[in-house]
């Protein structure tokens, strides 16, 4: 075998490789996107319920909350996912768990 015929098998490798790169890169990004948009739907239902609870709901309210519910089925249905579980929250600061230092005091 050549050194071209080296250089060609490495360049299909890589170009193979690119590509795969590429659809798993594009996959992730839907996700995140589709994560994105769940959020916003929850977080309008959040909105539309804490309305509706404090007396401060439309006559849309029931309507918007009938739509959010089944949209938000359909997405679980689509996506096989549960948005029931709930992930906690990150902290200000970046980290997961409990925010402060543990001591259950606040510190000014």
């Amino acid at each position: 075998m050549g050194l071209m015929d080296k250089v060609k098998a490495q360049a299909t490798v890589l170009a193979q490789k690119t590509q795969e790169t590429a659809r798993d890169s594009k996959a992730k990004y839907d996700q995140v996107q589709a994560k994105r948009r769940a959020d916003a739907m929850l977080r309008n239902l959040g909105a539309a319920v804490y309305a509706q609870r404090t007396g401060r709901s439309t006559t849309e309210t029931d309507a918007q909350i009938d739509k959010l519910v089944a949209d938000l089925s359909a997405y679980e249905q689509e996506h096989d996912a549960n948005l029931t579980t709930q992930e906690p929250a990150p902290n200000p600061d970046g980290s997961s768990g409990p925010a402060g230092d543990g001591s259950g005091t606040t510190q000014v």
